[in-house]
């Protein structure tokens, strides 16, 4: 009697939600001091179907010069992923580490080509090990229990020159 194998499987990548606001344009262009950029990143693992789950990773951008907001754009990037065979205790793990590596690439694309299709610089956003973020989270006592499916989140906030 043989074990049946783990599946993973990537169905399908899209972006499943996408907003870009500048609200500050035109006058905003004229600005020439660099922005100071703030990314936030947060993901979500959903089971949608008998061995097929949802995962979201979605990150806010926000970029500003002193008070005034020069863009500030929201990018859900989603996938969905067929598992199968895989132990229960294992696939939160897959859900929050695999699922997002697998994504960011598509995230950082999507983010970087609106920014520059807004007329600004690109804005590239640095690798994230989405292992450590998961195990960080896991770590933190639970002392804000809304949302606990999503222990990976990341603030950063970043001076971006060019």
């Amino acid at each position: 009697m043989s074990e049946q194998q783990p599946v993973f499987s990537i169905e399908k990548i899209y972006v499943k939600d996408l907003s870009l606001e500048i609200p500050n344009a035109p006058r905003i262009f004229l600005e020439r001091e660099a922005p100071e950029v703030n990314i936030q990143l947060h993901t979500k693992g959903e089971r949608i179907d008998e061995g097929m789950y949802e995962v979201v990773l979605t990150t806010t951008v926000t970029a500003k010069v002193k008070e005034k907001t020069m863009f500030l754009v929201e990018v859900q990037q989603a996938g969905v992923f067929q598992i199968r065979h895989v132990p229960e205790a294992d696939l939160d793990p897959v859900l929050g580490i695999a699922g997002p590596t697998i994504l960011f690439p598509y995230l950082r694309e999507t983010v970087s080509d609106v920014v520059t299709r807004a007329g600004f610089h690109a804005v590239i956003l640095n690798p994230v090990n989405f292992e450590a973020l998961y195990y960080q989270g896991k770590q933190q006592p639970d002392k804000d229990a809304k949302a606990p499916e999503a222990p990976e989140n990341i603030d950063d906030t970043q001076k971006i020159t060019h």
